[in-house]
């Protein structure tokens, strides 16, 4: 649509994989050339890990057309298939796949393509497998890609194997039934968000590969407006430029503005407006009337503190009448409130325990001191029992549910949070089917861990299907789904 407004050949910020629109800054070639002599020299395997939306994906497509002549690569873009099914795919790709029947059974799989791995190395040639989305894949085909490293001749390796994934992927490799995987894996690459400083840079190279040869039609408010919305995360920055230029071009200006920017951010936000509409301007008067109302409460509480006995205040009931406090105490605070989604968490007074940050919990965790603002009495808290009795109705599904099954793990915490998982659990049962709702209590070597898992699943499939579907304020915390033979491994 704007093309032709902006001089441009193509559109420049789609967000399929396109190798002449491979970003090589922020590290992004050094890391592909570090990829090309890892596969071509080094004997284990491959990992790159990085947040969704950093470019694996481009990375792995363009890294294809970058490998020497004597390997040939094979990509695999779906990873969630069983044993079989993986050797059936390389059989496929290596044409050798053997006849049906008894003829394709996993072992005759497994020895046709060991048959033409040893073709393919006599006649100067090593095949490189490159699996996207490497977290996803079941632990059993894991182990298959663990045996598939093994394939040797006297002196080398039969097939080279690099693994793309979320940061999961760390953490299913650090598991103790994957650690054998682990040790084959000789290097671990990161990719990791743009800086704000390389934003700009980013935006300026995806229009000029696409056909602009005039001056940057980002300027540098929009270009900052962007890298603040976007996280540094490449999908992003291309989902909000490729709008922003939508926006300029409706309002027929050459030149992308900080507003044009701000409103690309307002049509992309997933989030659903309370009655009435959510304005910025809105949301500002509500954080800052939240904060009046919290340092209000905060210098109450200290003047009723300093107060003699017989002097404090009467304490406002439900019926909205007065009751005096027990004499020699003071009147209880107010129960402490998770934050809506949307809404940032007010910092702990000094003396609160430390709580981990928003990144490694959900923004319920991290949520107001004990002097925040009570919940609406349309919403009344749950029993303070609430995270006992939900520990206790779980034990008999965590000690008896088949190891096949699968669930989604939600969040973590240490022991001591046991009020912030509290809250956890509240807001967990107003949003989620709170029969399918559960919580264990783990020894690591870390120390006593919290969990609340969700769902009872027959199959990794169904387990990931139901992942995309949750709330984004639990999605925020990347929940991950697990099996339940994992609850049981020491």
């Amino acid at each position: 649509m704007y093309l032709d407004h902006f001089g441009l050949r193509e559109s420049p910020f789609r967000i399929t994989p396109h190798a002449d629109f491979f970003f090589g800054g922020a590290n992004r070639r050094a890391l592909l050339d570090a990829l090309v002599y890892a596969l071509g020299r080094e004997e284990g395997l491959v990992k790159v890990s990085g947040e969704v939306g950093t470019g694996k994906t481009m990375l792995a497509r363009v890294l294809i057309d970058h490998l020497p002549a004597h390997l040939r690569a094979i990509y695999l873009a779906d990873p969630l298939m069983n044993r079989g099914e993986l050797l059936a795919v390389l059989a496929d790709e290596m044409g050798c796949a053997p006849a049906t029947g008894n003829d394709g059974s996993a072992h005759r799989l497994l020895r046709a393509v060991q048959e033409a791995l040893v073709a393919e190395f006599a006649a100067g040639r090593q095949i490189v497998l490159l699996i996207d989305e490497a977290h996803a894949m079941p632990a059993e085909t894991l182990e298959q890609i663990r045996l598939l490293s093994n394939l040797e001749s006297e002196r080398h390796k039969l097939i080279k194997i690099a693994l793309f994934g979320q940061p999961e992927l760390d953490d299913l490799l650090a598991r103790t039934d994957m650690r054998q995987l682990k040790d084959r894996i000789t290097q671990h690459f990161r990719l990791d968000p743009l800086q704000p400083d390389d934003v700009g840079t980013y935006i300026d190279f995806r229009m000029r590969a696409a056909g602009y040869r005039g001056p940057n039609v980002f300027d540098a408010a929009s270009v900052t407006r962007i890298a603040r919305d976007s996280g540094g995360l490449t999908r992003r920055i291309n989902i909000l430029a490729d709008k922003a230029l939508l926006a300029a071009f409706a309002r027929g200006a050459h030149g992308v503005t900080a507003a044009d920017a701000a409103r690309a951010f307002a049509d992309t936000e997933l989030r659903v407006p309370a009655p009435g509409g959510v304005t910025p301007t809105r949301l500002a008067l509500a954080v800052a009337a939240s904060v009046v109302l919290l340092a209000a409460g905060f210098l109450l509480g200290r003047s009723i503190d300093r107060a003699p006995p017989e002097t404090a205040p009467p304490a406002a009931t439900a019926g909205g009448n007065t009751a005096a406090a027990p004499a020699g105490r003071a009147p209880e605070p107010p129960p402490a409130a998770a934050p809506e989604a949307g809404q940032a968490p007010p910092a702990a007074p000094a003396g609160e325990p430390s709580v981990p940050p928003v990144s490694a919990m959900p923004d319920a965790i991290a949520s107001a001191p004990p002097h925040a603002a009570p919940e609406p009495a349309a919403e009344p808290p749950a029993p303070a029992d609430d995270l006992t009795s939900l520990l206790a109705s779980s034990k008999s599904w965590t000690t008896s549910a088949p190891d096949d099954r699968w669930f989604i793990q939600l969040m973590s915490a240490p022991d001591a949070q046991g009020e912030q998982v509290e809250r956890y659990v509240r807001r967990a049962r107003r949003t989620l089917d709170a029969q399918q709702l559960r919580a264990y209590r783990a020894d690591t070597a870390g120390g006593t861990k919290l969990a609340v898992i969700y769902g009872d699943f027959p199959d990794q499939r169904t387990a990931q299907q139901a992942l995309a579907t949750l709330p984004d304020w639990i999605a925020t915390a990347r929940p991950i789904a697990r099996q339940v033979r994992s609850l049981r491994q020491p």
